[in-house]
């Protein structure tokens, strides 16, 4: 297999979107259509239906995770496995499936993370859940995980290629967030367990 034919398969894994497909497997509202309007576990909690929250956080994780392990079992090199989770990712940010409008990434990237060095995924979740408890903002434990990231692959695994993949995922979560920084800025935020409305 190729590497572009590699990538292109990641991608379309990474676009599978499991918000709206746990959303219909649990007979809910379409997810872009409440709270945030993003099609994620966080905003699919908001429904009030933890049960399609986990199939969501778990079906969003995994799609990562099987990027970069399948690119491993079929022979590829660590730079090459994470330039798979990184497709995959992008694949969930902008889904081929959502007029490539998908969501922010944040699972999808612990999936990928996970797959490239389980350290790096425990320590990002380590701080994930530590500003969540503090804060009860899903965003902004997601902007403190994606800066912790790539200075936990730095540690890990030292000045490698697959640290650039986690400097472009974490740019592009940050960016995903501005509309997220700025309620926060302007406390305005949603805070996790919120109700949709």
């Amino acid at each position: 297999m190729s590497v572009m034919l590699l990538l292109a398969a990641a991608y379309l894994l990474g676009s599978v979107p499991f918000a709206i497909v746990s959303s219909r497997l649990f007979g809910l509202q379409d997810p872009r259509t409440y709270g945030s309007g993003n099609p994620g576990a966080t905003n699919v909690l908001r429904s009030g239906n933890k049960g399609a929250a986990v199939v969501t956080l778990f079906g969003d994780c995994a799609k990562g995770w099987l990027a970069v392990w399948a690119a491993l079992q079929l022979g590829f090199a660590a730079p090459e496995a994470a330039l798979a989770g990184l497709a995959a990712f992008l694949g969930h940010v902008f889904t081929i499936f959502l007029r490539f409008n998908g969501g922010k990434g944040v699972a999808t990237a612990l999936g990928v993370l996970a797959g490239i060095d389980w350290r790096i995924a425990l320590a990002s979740l380590g701080i994930w859940l530590l500003v969540a408890f503090i804060s009860r903002y899903s965003s902004a434990a997601a902007l403190a995980a994606a800066a912790a990231a790539p200075i936990a692959g730095y540690l890990f695994l030292g000045g490698v290629p697959v640290i650039a993949v986690l400097l472009a995922m974490s740019a592009i979560l940050i960016w995903r967030h501005a509309a997220n920084i700025q309620r926060l800025f302007a406390g305005t935020e949603g805070r996790i367990g919120g109700k949709k409305t």
